[in-house]
């Protein structure tokens, strides 16, 4: 199968990896604008939930500043900021064809109900179990066995369906989500709950490093509740755990297991360059309109 990753972030850029080693073809679309930005190679330093170890190895990589108008893609991987996308699905209408669209990140809910493209229908969303940041063309992330994929109705389209395949070739479990608007909204409000700490404290690093700030992070997680529930959404397992377990505790443990200092799961939020605040700000916007306390 032939792939195009829109740009060289973190999450596709693992993906693109993965998706490269099970055998399809792999290139990632970059801005000529940043020609001198990019090596030709990424050298990698991730954990590999499949396996279970981590990978270390420097990953040639195929970038393509120009797409000719006579060559397509089977399918097109999208993971940009929440802002971003619909300006990212904009960008490869010219080039896309009839590929299928997937459409990976964590956002505030189903982004496609905010798109008025007719392109939006060969689009489909996921949630992508990956992390991380690059730093000096250094890779530190984390990419889980497990995969998230939308499905709009109760079996999979023939796009939806092509979508798993591909992934589970690449040894990934693939979970299907009848409501993926659900799904994104849960984990978006933990998002937040994280930026709100890293807003106080100037970095990702600095809150997973801290007991306190974990702790924090937890109770920010909290007040979020109601604003989850005002949209009608049945809070998911984590967050439900945050309001049952003790902050200071859950911290506590957190610390000492998941964050652990240069565990594969610190490395990814520790490297992670992401500006927080976007999530934050739309949440508390969209509380203050449902007429939400948080």
């Amino acid at each position: 199968m032939k792939i195009l990753v829109l740009g060289r972030g973190v999450i596709g850029s693992q993906y693109g990896w993965a998706l490269e080693q099970a055998g399809n073809t792999v290139d990632f679309y970059v801005r000529k604008s940043s020609r001198h930005d990019y090596k030709d190679y990424l050298e990698l330093h991730t954990y590999d939930g499949r396996q279970k170890k981590m990978i270390e190895e420097n990953w040639n990589i195929n970038l393509r500043y120009e797409i000719p108008g006579d060559e397509g893609y089977d399918l097109i991987l999208i993971s940009v900021n929440p802002e971003q996308v619909a300006g990212a699905i904009e960008s490869v209408s010219p080039i896309a064809k009839e590929a299928t669209i997937l459409l990976m990140g964590n956002y505030g809910g189903d982004p496609l109900k905010k798109i008025d493209l007719p392109i939006k229908e060969q689009c489909i969303v996921g949630f992508p179990g990956a992390g991380g940041g690059i730093d000096d063309n250094v890779l530190h992330g984390i990419m889980y066995s497990s995969f998230e994929l939308g499905i709009k109705g109760n079996k999979p389209s023939a796009r939806e369906e092509m979508v798993r395949k591909v992934f589970e070739d690449a040894g990934f479990k693939v979970k299907l989500q009848k409501n993926i608007d659900a799904w994104l909204v849960n984990h978006y409000v933990l998002n937040a709950a994280m930026e709100a700490e890293v807003m106080k404290r100037g970095s990702f690093a600095a809150v997973v490093e801290s007991q306190d700030g974990l702790k924090n992070m937890l109770l920010n997680a909290r007040r979020m509740v109601p604003y989850v529930k005002a949209k009608n959404i049945k809070p998911g397992i984590a967050l439900r755990m945050m309001t049952l377990v003790p902050a200071g505790l859950m911290a506590k443990i957190m610390k000492k297991t998941l964050y652990k200092e240069h565990s594969p799961a610190y490395n990814a939020v520790a490297y992670n360059k992401y500006e927080a605040g976007y999530a934050v700000r739309e949440i508390r916007a969209e509380a203050e309109r449902l007429g939400v306390r948080i």
